[in-house]
């Protein structure tokens, strides 16, 4: 995954593209993982996607979604 942040100002437009561009990103090897992988069930080992999810992140980018959309 592209962890280049210094290409990304503060502009709220050009975050939110990132941010869905990476969301497709996601899907896309969501997808293509789940049809190699015959979409087997998590083992009891494994840990739910929503435990690697950076909180500080996703706040961040819902708050600049949410300021977007309440203008």
């Amino acid at each position: 995954m592209d962890n280049n942040h210094s290409n990304l100002s503060n502009d709220p437009q050009e975050l939110l593209k990132a941010k869905h561009k990476q969301d497709q990103h996601k899907a896309q090897f969501t997808n293509f993982a789940r049809s190699v992988s015959g979409d087997t069930p998590v083992d009891s080992g494994q840990t739910s996607p929503d435990q690697h999810r950076e909180p500080d992140q996703q706040n961040t980018m819902k708050s600049v979604e949410n300021r977007m959309i309440g203008d």
